[in-house]
């Protein structure tokens, strides 16, 4: 039976390749095996919700805010790329990521929020990664959805990058390896290679979106793993903290980069650290009385 499937697979990709675009076809599934440990926390019908403490690089100087992150398993529709209202025999699960970020520079807020959405039913990348950022100036916008390419929309308000539509080859996603450290840190790319940086350093950066040298690495520091980004080319270095034992919790990052703009530009490093974490169903609290929730998660 599986030999059919790989047949009748690969006939339609090459009559996709003849007759018609290749970028709607999706990859054959590989099957991942994911543990009852693993289903029992994430498949619970709940989410995992932190809240950090913030400390933002940005013009020069570091500013205060809040970080939350937001994983949560969801049934995700394949060609479509969105969330399904139901599970069906068409959909898969993911695991999501929404990140989201406030602080303020001067007289401004800004805004910014990325969702990274990782199939658990095989492996590869990301299926979609989004990522906005909204300020005063004006707004932001940057999707990737995984088909035949990484198919790139981005949209800006600023003449650089302005509004695009284009595709990128497959490789490393930095947004999507906070999905894979929670859902098996063994499967984190290690040595010399190339990765796309998150979608927020680009967009604040103004760089171009396209895969850049890094070095990846993972050691250990007293109860938590460190896994450590950096781009020689980039002069930027990230680091993620996190807990050596399932479920793998975030415990804190550090991103350090160049801040301010031409010759004032100085090295800064950005901080999150652990404020407070719930397991919750927060889709179902939003009534008046679920605000007390918030001061739970230190918001």
């Amino acid at each position: 039976m599986l030999k059919i499937a790989k047949i009748r697979y690969t006939s339609i990709f090459l009559l996709c390749v003849v007759f018609t675009n290749c970028n709607k076809i999706p990859e054959p599934p590989q099957e991942r095996k994911l543990s009852s440990e693993f289903k029992e926390y994430w498949f619970d019908g709940t989410a995992e919700v932190t809240s950090y403490k913030l400390t933002q690089a940005r013009y020069g100087e570091l500013r205060e805010g809040s970080a939350v992150k937001i994983f949560v398993k969801e049934d995700f529709l394949p060609e479509e790329q969105v969330k399904a209202n139901e599970a069906s025999e068409r959909t898969f699960p993911v695991l999501k990521l929404n990140s989201t970020k406030k602080f303020t520079t001067g007289i401004y807020p800004y805004s910014i929020m990325e969702s990274s959405f990782y199939p658990l039913h095989k492996e590869g990348h990301a299926t979609k990664i989004s990522s906005s950022i909204q300020e005063w100036c004006g707004q932001q916008f940057i999707q990737l959805n995984n088909r035949t390419n990484f198919e790139i929309q981005l949209n800006s308000y600023f003449e650089n990058p302005a509004d695009k539509h284009f595709n990128i080859p497959k490789t490393f996603l930095e947004n999507e390896i906070w999905n894979l450290i929670r859902l098996n840190p063994e499967e984190l790319p290690i040595g010399t290679l190339e990765m796309i940086p998150s979608f927020e350093y680009l967009q604040l950066d103004h760089r171009e979106t396209k895969s850049y040298k890094v070095n990846a690495k993972r050691s250990k520091q007293d109860t938590l793993e460190i896994y450590t980004l950096q781009y020689p080319k980039l002069n930027r270095t990230l680091k993620i903290f996190f807990k050596a034992e399932f479920p793998f919790e975030i415990e804190k990052w550090e991103e350090i980069t160049p801040s301010g703009s031409g010759g004032n530009a100085k090295m800064l490093t950005t901080k999150a650290i652990k404020n407070k974490r719930l397991k919750i169903d927060y889709w179902n609290k939003n009534s008046k009385n679920d605000v007390s929730l918030r001061e739970k998660l230190g918001l």
